[in-house]
């Protein structure tokens, strides 16, 4: 069977999709899963084992992609997150059987719309993708390896026998909360003391701002500083040589949890932008979450929890 998977969205919006690909790939080892995605995604879906092609949705033409659609003479597609133009596309295309969750115009176009309500938030997103392939195969298990996705770590920026704590103080605009730049540079003089710990703070395309302010404000603290100019998977090979990630929940945070690396990162008080919805794909026991709240005084208190929990996680790594 050949099966088409769409979500062309974020980073981290694929990432919640990489489950669903998983368990299709276990269910059905003969099946070929062909992903539709985002440029940015592009070298994380080469890397998986389990995704056999990748179609880029460079934002042409409804008419250009449903002809490459339908050079694939797919049997079967499930879109994870819809738009008007993708959908149109498979319609065209004249997928047999196309399944999405029935919201928006757009599931006027697919055959199979599944009632989901991701917006009451009754599990988290990853969860919801996997949902949608469980309506086509009821019987299908959503259990999934761990770390699901397996890239050999990055060790060049980590000194010998030292445990590193990276932080990564941006969000491009994907995330509802975060700290100040300042507050991220507290964190770390808060542990740079501590014996064999490693700082590195980490900094993707369209960081610059936060880049320059860090440079003019981090003082003495004694830290490294790495600017990602690569793939996302080369960025990822490299989080998942760090001991501990830190950041708000964006991309980069879905990264470190996909790989195995323990995060420790920043929501939104609010139950769209919650950990309960967008919680990483990794083990639940290494993500340390936090909802920063809108008030200031009850933002401070929160601030004085996450460095006392940090502190206590980097002695841990040492101990």
């Amino acid at each position: 069977m050949n099966i088409l998977i769409v979500r062309n969205d974020k980073i981290g919006d694929f990432i919640t999709a990489l489950p669903a690909c998983y368990i299709l790939k276990q269910h059905m080892p003969d099946c070929r899963i062909t992903v539709l995605i985002s440029p940015i995604n592009q070298s994380i879906a080469e890397a998986c084992d389990f995704i056999d092609d990748v179609i880029v949705d460079t934002g042409q033409s409804t008419t250009q992609l449903a002809k490459t659609l339908k050079q694939h003479q797919f049997d079967l597609s499930f879109t994870l997150f819809s738009n008007t133009r993708v959908a149109i596309a498979q319609w065209l295309a004249r997928i047999p059987k196309r399944i999405a969750p029935a919201t928006k115009i757009a599931q006027v176009f697919y055959n199979q719309r599944v009632i989901q309500r991701r917006s009451q938030v009754k599990m988290a997103e990853f969860e919801y993708n996997m949902a949608l392939i469980q309506s086509m195969f009821p019987d299908i298990s959503t259990d999934y390896r761990q770390p699901l996705l397996q890239l050999k770590p990055n060790n060049i920026l980590r000194e010998q026998d030292k445990k590193v704590i990276a932080f990564h103080p941006g969000f491009g605009g994907s995330s509802d909360a975060n700290w100040t730049v300042n507050e991220y540079i507290e964190l770390a003089k808060s542990i740079e003391d501590i014996p064999n710990i490693q700082i590195i703070f980490s900094f993707g395309p369209g960081d610059e701002a936060f880049l320059e302010e860090f440079e003019n404000n981090k003082g003495k603290l004694n830290a490294q500083i790495y600017v990602s100019k690569t793939s996302v998977a080369d960025f990822a090979a490299l989080i998942a040589s760090f001991s501990l990630f830190i950041s708000t929940s964006t991309g980069t945070f879905h990264l470190a949890s996909a790989v195995g690396t323990p995060t420790m990162t920043f929501f939104a008080d609010s139950l769209f932008a919650s950990s309960k919805r967008w919680k990483g794909i990794g083990n639940e026991s290494l993500q340390h979450n936090y909802m920063l709240p809108q008030d200031i005084k009850a933002r401070q208190a929160m601030f004085a929890t996450v460095k006392n929990d940090l502190k206590k996680l980097a002695q841990n790594l040492t101990a």
